[in-house]
């Protein structure tokens, strides 16, 4: 998939030499990143599998391409935030005492260059529908879970594990890198767009290959080897403006 992205991107920039016409932009809009797996424990405790969705936001410049009537491309760079914060929750559910509580946030930073082939189909004067498909790579900044324990007078003792340096266990092992393949559509006016799509993660995303490698799971099968199946997903909307143009025909 990594050659398929280069190609992608080879061709793409190889291709602007022909453009009819061209524009920069910039885009801020709303994101939501989902880890998933896909062949979890059964029995598992759903919890230690840590599937948070982290909701935030996604910004970055995009260079909009057309190379003949209606058919182009977009290289887009971009950076997503994403981040939960859960309730405060009695550490032991069956303590009597209201504290100790605890509550945790998890924090994602990644910076992703995208290559999306698009057709426009313009339904009026400078105005378009647009179809998007194309893929994606990837790359964490920062993946970070943060704890915090009220022991109810008044303090808070925070720690915190970095997902891409931690792993004691499944959850907490993540690899960096990822390439994705999105789909999407959106609607343009002139020089200003509004753009969702969905994109489906190629790569496992999980450094543990083997469930029987984490202690989580080491004694759930017998000995018998229960490989993970991971994606890491995102669904996006953003809005964006072309500040630049060009016109070449």
């Amino acid at each position: 998939m990594k050659k398929v992205f280069l190609c992608t991107l080879l061709i793409s920039v190889v291709t602007l030499t022909y453009a009819q016409r061209s524009a920069l932009g910039l885009e801020f809009g709303f994101a939501q990143t989902d880890y998933r797996v896909n062949s979890p424990d059964p029995n598992a405790d759903p919890s230690q599998l840590n599937l948070t969705a982290l909701n935030g936001f996604k910004l970055g410049f995009v260079w909009d391409v057309t190379y003949i009537k209606g058919f182009g491309s977009t290289i887009g760079l971009r950076y997503t935030y994403g981040t939960k914060l859960t309730s405060w929750e009695p550490v032991d559910p069956n303590q009597l005492a209201k504290y100790p509580l605890a509550k945790d946030r998890f924090n994602y930073n990644q910076l992703e260059l995208v290559v999306d082939w698009q057709y426009k189909f313009e339904i009026a004067g400078n105005t378009y529908l647009i179809l998007t498909t194309g893929p994606s790579i990837q790359v964490g900044i920062e993946r970070k879970d943060y704890l915090y324990i009220d022991n109810g007078i008044g303090e808070t003792v925070e720690s915190k594990v970095s997902r891409y340096d931690y792993s004691e266990d499944l959850s907490k092992a993540y690899n960096r890198v990822n390439i994705g393949w999105g789909i999407g559509a959106g609607f343009q006016y002139d020089r200003f767009y509004i753009r969702g799509g969905y994109d489906f993660g190629l790569l496992n995303p999980y450094k543990i290959k083997d469930f029987t490698e984490s202690p989580l799971y080491e004694h759930a099968y017998d000995g018998d080897s229960r490989y993970t199946r991971g994606r890491l997903d995102q669904w996006h909307i953003r809005l964006g403006f072309y500040f630049m143009q060009w016109d070449d025909k």
